[in-house]
């Protein structure tokens, strides 16, 4: 398959739409692209380019830059060998060598069943555990020439499927909630729920169309964006930012001067712990309480 399928599509579009400029998720979409094909096509460049508005160059530009995606095919695994300092230090020369041996392949090798890549790889930050490799970014430390066998065995089989799934897939969990660059938020949708678009203001009418495919409902934010739950009737959540009732946690307001670390906000009363009073001043304040007018 070349082009993105019309899932993966749908799933793009909902990627989209978690950013102010669609080319925000050029990277998200090329993840995509590979979880579907094992490697980045042509085409499959050319479409996501076209969903984004990009070049063709642009698109590969960045899926070059990255060693994490593969411009030309690759094995059902990626067996990606330590050789830094510290796995060196505790033989990862002489594993890539028996490597080499038991898959018939070098560096940069792909066994002719196109089940195995082999790949010489710097630091893989599991020195604690040396010599250590990763296939299709899973870790495996403590690897010596017994436990590589044991593992390429096992991954051939399909004993390791449930840990370690084929070349591209990163994440198996899609996304179910968070929040959108129109100012909505996106909820789980409740067991037998309809998908719902409603409140969202997009600038981009393909945004707002590629939600009613995604999971989760689309709720609308009156209350401005903010973490946590937000709701019209009863005030933003955790974190948000409230014109009507002065920002959340973190949050600056003019009308009390608070500042990074503030409570609750009261403009009688001024803001709490580490917030600032607009007769005293915005900022400092001894935790606890500021000073008061």
């Amino acid at each position: 398959m070349a082009r993105l399928n019309p899932e993966n599509e749908q799933r793009a579009r909902g990627l989209i739409a978690l950013y102010p400029q669609r080319r925000s998720a050029l990277i998200p979409i090329l993840h995509l692209l590979q979880a579907q094909d094992g490697y980045l096509t042509g085409d499959g460049m050319t479409h996501v380019g076209e969903l984004l508005g990009l070049a063709g160059a642009e698109v590969r530009g960045t899926a070059s830059f990255y060693d994490m995606l593969h411009t030309e095919p690759v094995g059902r695994y990626v067996v990606a060998v330590c050789t830094n300092i510290a796995c060196m230090l505790a033989g990862a020369y002489e594993l890539l060598a028996h490597a080499e041996e038991r898959l018939g392949v070098a560096p940069g090798g792909t066994t002719d069943d196109g089940m195995f890549t082999l790949e010489d790889a710097e630091c893989l930050a599991l020195c604690g555990n040396a010599p250590c490799l990763t296939v299709n970014w899973r870790y495996f430390g403590d690897v010596d020439t017994t436990a590589f066998d044991a593992l390429v065995s096992e991954l051939a089989a399909g004993a390791r499927a449930d840990e370690v799934p084929a070349h591209g897939t990163l994440n198996r969990v899609e996304r179910a909630a968070g929040l959108l660059a129109t100012g909505a938020t996106v909820h789980p949708a409740s067991p037998g729920g309809a998908l719902a678009a409603d409140g969202i203001a997009s600038r981009d009418p393909d945004l707002v169309a590629s939600t009613a495919g995604t999971t989760g409902a689309v709720s609308g934010m009156a209350t401005g964006p903010g973490r946590g739950a937000d709701d019209p009737a009863t005030g933003p959540g955790r974190g948000a930012d409230d014109p009507a009732t002065g920002p959340g946690r973190g949050a600056d307001d003019p009308a009390t001067g608070s500042r990074r670390g503030a409570g609750a906000h009261d403009a009688p009363d001024g803001p709490r712990r580490g917030g600032g009073d607009p007769a005293a001043g915005a900022g400092g304040g001894e935790r606890g309480g500021d000073s008061r007018p």
